[in-house]
């Protein structure tokens, strides 16, 4: 008579993908910090597995020796992630930042001393296009429960017309177009002068941020905004113009002579391939990378693109660590870099 026993081992021994690793329930309690939560999570399945990788991976990222290149997309400056932001440039988290105009433009927008303010996506007794109606007849544009008043975008008009694009039309005067990374250094120069000399109560940001630590900033689809229309206003009535080129060189060379480099890209869209293709002029590819999004994969978009998939185009090292979370970016993004800053801290 055969020992059950013996049959349990042998059953055991023919699951090849299977190890003995059982998930563990997630101690919650008053006082612990966001990286003893971040560690419960790695006890989890799921998300809160992902997450606790992604926290893993930053951390690795966050090493003096990684070359870190950031790219945010969606509405992260006007949801409140600003600050996070900025101090990762400062405390030299981040040595490239790939971003929309349309972050920059908000970034700006604080910078100079307007707001973004609490709103909402229906009012009472209306339907969500009634309500559209209403902000529209009183001059707010809405984010979904972010509201911003119009008349802020009048005053960065006037910011980028008296503070930025005169020292830029003059460099195109004498030498031609300006590439677009040098329009968000001059920008960063002049957040950081305007957000000093008028005492803005608010932080001078992220372009200020880059430009005093010597990051630079790239926006491929500049156009895509109201500080790429600006532009485009401005270089109808001078010799004022942008090089849509002229990025390619000094990006890629980055990425070229990296020794470990590591994409850490919240959202999609043209800021994320942006960052991701970087690497298919260099020798190597991306050691680590962290992606937070809400994009499904099924369509075959790149915004829903997964970080393996950018392993098959040579994006990332074969050997590559990455993850993706899948989460709305302002509840992920604070999570993931508050708990591997505290790690860095231990």
């Amino acid at each position: 008579m055969s020992d059950p026993h013996d049959s349990h081992e042998s059953d055991e021994q023919e699951r090849e993908t299977f190890s003995h690793d059982p998930i563990g329930h997630a101690e919650v309690r008053a006082g612990m910090t966001v990286g003893d939560l971040a560690d419960e999570y790695g006890a989890a399945g799921v998300g809160a597995a992902d997450l606790h990788e992604a926290v893993d991976i930053t951390e690795s990222m966050f090493d003096d020796d990684v070359t870190v290149f950031f790219g945010l997309a969606g509405a992260m400056v006007p949801t409140g992630m600003r600050r996070i932001v900025s101090d990762l440039i400062r405390e030299g988290h981040i040595d490239v930042l790939v971003t929309t105009g349309a972050n920059l433009t908000h970034d700006a927008i604080e910078a100079i001393g307007g707001k973004h303010h609490h709103g909402a996506v229906h009012a009472e007794g209306k339907t969500e296009r009634e309500h559209d109606e209403t902000l529209r007849d009183e001059g707010v544009d809405r984010i979904y429960n972010v509201y911003l008043p119009q008349e802020f975008f009048a005053t960065f008009e006037s910011h980028l017309r008296d503070e930025v694009f005169p020292v830029l039309e003059a460099e195109c005067e004498e030498s031609g177009a300006v590439s677009i990374q040098r329009l968000t250094e001059e920008l960063g120069r002049a957040n950081a002068e305007v957000n000093e000399r008028d005492e803005i109560d608010e932080d001078a940001g992220i372009a200020a941020a880059a430009y005093e630590s010597d990051v630079p900033i790239y926006c491929p689809a500049v156009q895509d905004s109201v500080l790429g229309l600006q532009a485009w206003m401005y270089s109808q009535t001078g010799p004022f113009t942008l090089d849509a080129l002229g990025d390619m060189t000094a990006l890629t060379d980055i990425a070229y002579y990296a020794d470990e480099a590591g994409a850490f890209v919240v959202g999609g869209g043209v800021p994320k391939n942006f960052t991701l293709q970087t690497m298919l002029v260099s020798p190597d590819a991306y050691d680590y990378a962290v992606q937070l999004t809400m994009d499904p994969k099924q369509t075959g978009g790149l915004s829903g693109a997964t970080l393996d998939e950018a392993r098959s185009w040579g994006k990332l090292e074969k050997d590559a660590e990455n993850v993706s979370v899948y989460g709305d970016a302002t509840i992920t993004f604070p999570l993931v870099v508050a708990a591997a800053l505290e790690r860095l801290e231990e």
